[in-house]
């Protein structure tokens, strides 16, 4: 269930500042028709760290119950009772797998972080994914304990988002003899993954363009890399343009103007510049998904 493109979706809110159900619904939709393997709603990119734990419980049913492709939950949390909760109301309401980032400011040791994530999978049968994404958490998870947490049973692989090629080329080499996959946590970086291993893509940009995103991934799945990186090209000014500002500020904006839910952004994130709403544009229309 995790190989291939899941969008880490947004969080669409209404003008009273609840989740729109309606919109989350019409997104699903969108990346479906795309072909998308699964979704991944309440993560980063679904501003996970502004929804209430109530509000957060209520996006996996939603998302669980209006989905047609697997949903794997975003339930990590820096507290580990939290974490608990959320991976277990995320079993609960019919999720395929759970996402759980590393936890983020506490900046935990070693034996921290291992007895955090195994104490989640032992209280959930669901198949669980890491998430490496020091650039918002502080902490880089090392290789050596990612390989130790691969033996823990529905520990079943990582996103991986370092951004360090050579990083998760050794998470495949030490991982090759375990049942553990690695995707992908940037969108700019699929190819290379893919090409050395890995299975996939958490995507943010898939959220807009979902079917060139699916065509790059399975192309590189077969071996077929010319035409994969062929898509590469077409859709790198766009993936460039949604990470001008912090992740998810450019992708809501954008989302808004093709025409899907996006609604407004919950503080402390603030509106895409002027300048970078250009670049947007521009990347938009080169895409194809814009038209004046």
């Amino acid at each position: 269930m995790f190989e291939g493109v899941l969008p880490a979706l947004i969080t669409p809110f209404t003008k009273d500042d609840t989740i729109d159900k309606d919109g989350i619904i019409k997104n699903l939709a969108f990346v479906e028709e795309g072909g998308v393997s699964g979704v991944v709603p309440s993560g980063t990119t679904g501003e996970s760290a502004t929804l209430s734990t109530d509000e957060h419980k209520q996006l996996i049913d939603i998302v669980v119950d209006s989905s047609n492709v697997f949903v794997i939950a975003g339930t990590g949390s820096n507290n580990t009772e939290e974490a608990l909760e959320l991976t277990q109301h995320a079993e609960d309401a019919g999720a395929d797998g759970a996402l759980l980032i590393s936890p983020y400011y506490n900046k935990p040791n070693k034996d921290g972080l291992i007895r955090h994530f195994k104490k989640i999978a032992e209280s959930t049968e669901l198949p669980l994914l890491l998430y490496n994404v020091p650039s918002r958490t502080g902490q880089d998870m090392p290789v050596d304990l990612i390989v130790e947490l691969s033996k823990v049973e529905n520990i079943v692989g990582i996103k991986e988002a370092s951004g360090n090629l050579e990083k998760v080329s050794r998470i495949i080499e030490k991982t090759i003899d375990e049942d553990f996959l690695v995707l992908s946590g940037d969108d700019g970086l699929t190819l290379p993954i893919v090409s050395i291993g890995g299975y996939g893509v958490i995507s943010v940009v898939a959220n807009i363009v979902p079917d060139k995103m699916v065509k790059l991934v399975n192309y590189a799945l077969t071996g077929d890399m010319v035409a994969a990186r062929e898509v590469h090209y077409e859709i790198a000014p766009l993936i460039r343009a949604l990470f001008t500002e912090t992740n998810p500020i450019p992708v809501k904006r954008a989302m808004g103007l093709i025409g899907l839910a996006s609604g407004h952004l919950r503080l402390p994130l603030a509106p895409l510049s002027s300048k970078n709403e250009q670049i947007l544009l521009e990347a938009l229309r080169t895409a194809g998904v814009l038209h004046d």
